[in-house]
């Protein structure tokens, strides 16, 4: 079956417009410090994006609640009180990027990327430790939130168990990596990392809708 054909907006990157192929919309982005991109499935939906803003299309798509009535009353509302953490690859690996915000308002705590190569259980770990370096110096007792069990498996074992090998177009992500794990090996913290339950909530509020 031949690949569904998909339009790649770019709002921000060292070319802003609207390209046909991921290979080219790529270019565009790569090494690019909070760059905004998304595809479509059709040149005019992604023409009326283009001409919008980033913000208005970010995140917009929700995966819809597929449990009981039984089931979402047992597993109860989010925290509110807490932090969400995500990433997204284009490609695996690919260009990776995460960030972090308040579950409640969506507001952005932090972002990091696009890295040029990655995968998308780097950039899940990285922001779960980065979530947890963040609430740590601000004395928070909020929870955090992520749905990616590898990425919190990862973090108890203090150690970014990737198949990923160190390559010079990846060599600052694994510098950071690095880091994250020195930082869990060096840090005690009493924030609870929680799994965000993406059937009964929909989407982390942390997505970065290109899935």
């Amino acid at each position: 079956m031949a690949n569904k054909e998909k339009f790649y907006v770019v709002w921000k990157g060292k070319k802003p417009g609207i390209y046909n192929s991921w290979k080219e919309c790529k270019k565009s982005i790569a090494n690019y410090a909070g760059a905004e991109y998304k595809s479509f499935e059709s040149f005019d939906t992604a023409k009326k994006a283009y001409n919008g803003n980033y913000a208005d299309f970010k995140g917009k798509k929700k995966t819809t609640p597929s449990l009981s009535k039984a089931e979402l009353a047992r597993i109860g509302q989010p925290n509110y009180h807490s932090i969400s953490v995500d990433a997204a690859s284009s490609g695996n690996p690919g260009v990776m990027e995460y960030q972090g915000v308040d579950t409640k308002t969506g507001k952005k705590l932090f972002r990091q990327g696009p890295f040029p190569q990655g995968t998308n259980n780097i950039g899940e770990f990285l922001a779960l430790v980065h979530g947890l370096a963040f609430l740590k110096e601000r004395n928070s007792d909020r929870v955090i939130y992520t749905d990616s069990r590898t990425a919190m498996s990862w973090v108890r074992k203090k150690k970014c168990n990737t198949k990923l090998t160190v390559s010079g177009k990846n060599k600052n992500l694994f510098d950071l990596i690095d880091r994250a794990e020195d930082w869990l090996k060096k840090n005690k913290y009493h924030t609870i990392i929680v799994k965000w339950e993406t059937k009964a909530w929909g989407e982390i509020p942390a997505d970065f809708g290109r899935k």
